[in-house]
């Protein structure tokens, strides 16, 4: 009876610990929006310099607002709460500053959970990877 209740006790624990884990990442995810923000009023946009091609993926793109320290200590706190690095999508016109961005993390659950630009914080990735998680 004690070995029962135990295992109903730990099954219970590790999916209070996945749930925990999601809530994380997804105040990590919606904590990146503001600062995008302040980086967007420092550049007036989100990359700091043109960047050749647009749209462009990866949290290390360079001259975007991912390169901002508390945007990059987000993404580590994301990565470790979700064992992976989340992905990253800076969008606009090529060769000028970019105009959006989208940020989205793999859940310890299920699914994604996306934050973009625009003001999306939805489940899902941005698929067309164009700064815009609802497109």
């Amino acid at each position: 009876i004690i070995g029962i209740l135990a295992s109903v006790v730990l099954a219970s624990l590790n999916s209070a610990r996945s749930k925990g884990a999601d809530a994380a990442i997804k105040a990590n995810l919606a904590n990146v929006r503001p600062q995008a923000e302040l980086y967007y009023d420092t550049n007036s946009g989100y990359s700091s310099a043109a960047i050749g091609t647009l749209p462009a993926t990866g949290c290390t793109t360079a001259t975007s607002v991912f390169l901002d320290t508390t945007v990059t200590n987000a993404i580590a706190a994301i990565t470790t709460a979700a064992g992976v690095a989340p992905v990253c999508v800076v969008g606009g016109t090529s060769g000028q500053k970019a105009s959006a961005w989208s940020m989205s993390g793999t859940l310890k659950t299920t699914g994604n959970w996306c934050v973009d630009s625009t003001g999306a914080s939805i489940s899902g990735t941005d698929s067309n990877t164009d700064g815009d998680c609802g497109a």
